[in-house]
């Protein structure tokens, strides 16, 4: 690998730009790598395929494995929503699915492993459980390109169940979500909710770890304390990936941070 590809997610909190920087110093001292930035991934990689990939990933329900829905309706949304992604939200797609479309539509010549695509995605994305029978929001999905879904960093990991009675209880009473500040008022412990301003901060392993994938051939990190350690709950995210010790001494002796 000689080139990591970040793309922006413009319409979300997250700055691609600042995580590019923070990727190329961690590098530094473990690979002789550049990093790149470039627009919406969906835009600079689109194709006439795209909205009805997308509408053939969507899936129907959290315990139905089969996906797609392919009536012109639903192409029509995804292809409004390709234009104008903040029209888009509440839909969870398969990742898998959307990964293969993402990785048909890069041109053959930047489809090899030498550089590294990492779409960031306003698209809640999520992967099958055979254990459990029902799908699974995931922040990324490790692969060609990799994919780091903004909305799954608020969304996948289970946050304190206080949160959601809360929100419920504020919907019944309101027909609307409470407002972050009600929410950490009410609620104990530590959670990220919708444009934290937190966001880009604790991105940042999530965009490494399928970097890390690439070059060591292994995922995430046991842990807890190292940002590839790959969190199940809002409490590990946040010590995770918003508290010191950046890294284990293992990663820390890779990408040159502490």
């Amino acid at each position: 690998m000689d080139r990591v590809v970040l793309y922006r997610a413009p319409s979300t909190e997250a700055r691609v730009d600042e995580i590019a920087d923070w990727l190329e110093q961690c590098l530094q001292s473990s690979v002789d790598a550049s990093v790149v930035v470039r627009d919406r991934f969906l835009d600079v990689h689109r194709t006439d395929e795209l909205a009805e990939r997308f509408a053939e990933a969507r899936v129907r329900s959290p315990s139905d494995r089969e996906t797609g829905n392919t009536m012109l309706g639903t192409v029509r949304y995804e292809e409004r929503v390709l234009e104008s992604p903040d029209r888009g939200g509440g839909v969870l797609y398969d990742g898998l699915q959307v990964q293969r479309a993402l990785n048909e539509a890069i041109t053959p010549e930047e489809r090899g492993l030498e550089a590294l695509h990492v779409a960031v995605l306003d698209r809640a994305i999520g992967t099958w459980g055979d254990h459990d029978g029902r799908w699974h929001k995931r922040v990324n999905v490790l692969g060609q390109p990799a994919l780091v879904s903004v909305p799954g960093l608020y969304e996948a990991p289970a946050k304190p169940e206080r949160y959601y009675k809360e929100k419920q209880r504020h919907a019944l009473l309101s027909g609307d979500s409470p407002p972050r500040e009600v929410l950490e008022n009410r609620v104990e412990g530590e959670f990220l909710i919708e444009d934290d301003p937190r966001t880009t901060d604790a991105l940042r392993g999530y965009v490494l770890q399928p970097v890390d994938y690439l070059l060591r051939g292994t995922p995430f990190c046991d842990d807890r304390r190292c940002r590839l350690f790959n969190a199940h709950r809002h409490e590990g995210v946040i010590e995770a990936q918003l508290r010191e010790p950046a890294f284990c001494p293992d990663h820390a002796a890779l990408y040159g941070r502490n």
